[in-house]
């Protein structure tokens, strides 16, 4: 579904992609996990147009989309939960929502933008107890669920999360990380960054770790949980504990 090769890019004159090459197939959660400064979050706001890629390609669904503006490649099926949530404070959670769906506005998609606001609601049933209220009084697990529900109302094809765990509570983490796998089961495709590379990593096939813009590691989700080097830089000390501890939950 997304094919991304040999791609560079840059913040100025900072090299922040180095020839990376990744492919996400259908109905796949890929994580990327990485230090601080990685280039993570530019290889997600490079596949969403919001940094223009020096030299490579980006392929969703076999047309290069790495030129197109960033509404181009929403239009095209493809929807990003940026870093830090990011949404409309003053806005209500519905009109959040109701933002998400712009495009298909415009497209005359009353019924089917009705139905998928049902949708989200089902998956974050806090939302629609909150539908009228001001999106920036919202905890932070719920701004999450309203980053991620608002993603959802483009109908995407591939979701872009960006950190989706930042700042939240074990708890919080855990049920975003449920919803997340259960998006996989109704076809959802997703290309994930995470820090928590524990918590990514237990519901991704597969994972690609970066390091100053290069792919210096990838591999199914289980053999990077049992990498040395992985263990040691990303999951901690706690990482046997950690994971005994959700195979028994």
């Amino acid at each position: 579904m997304l094919r991304i090769k040999n791609l560079h890019a840059y913040y100025g004159r900072i090299k922040a992609l180095d020839n990376v090459s990744l492919h996400v197939r259908p109905r796949e959660i890929v994580s990327l996990i990485g230090a601080n400064g990685a280039g993570k979050t530019t290889m997600l706001n490079t596949i969403s147009g919001l940094i223009r890629s020096a030299r490579g390609e980006v392929y969703f669904e076999g047309k290069k989309i790495n030129r197109l503006a960033p509404e181009k490649i929403v239009a095209a099926g493809v929807s990003q939960v940026p870093e830090g949530r990011q949404i409309f404070g003053p806005l209500t959670v519905l009109e959040n929502l109701e933002l998400g769906a712009y495009l298909r506005f415009k497209k005359k998609e009353k019924t089917a933008i009705a139905e998928d606001m049902v949708w989200v609601f089902e998956l974050f049933p806090r939302l629609q107890e909150r539908s009228k209220q001001v999106a920036g009084t919202l905890s932070g697990g719920e701004q999450q669920m309203l980053a991620i529900g608002r993603a959802l109302m483009a109908r995407p094809k591939l979701l872009l999360l960006d950190e989706p765990s930042m700042g939240l509570a074990p708890l919080v983490v855990r049920d975003i990380m449920n919803t997340v796998s259960g998006l996989r089961g109704k076809g959802m495709t997703i290309l994930m960054v995470e820090q928590n590379a524990r918590a990514s990593l237990k519901i991704s096939d597969r994972g690609y770790v970066l390091e100053t813009g290069r792919v210096v590691l990838q591999g199914r989700s289980d053999e990077l949980m049992n990498d040395s080097d992985v263990k040691r830089a990303y999951l901690g000390k706690d990482y046997k504990t950690f994971w005994e501890g959700r195979d028994r939950a």
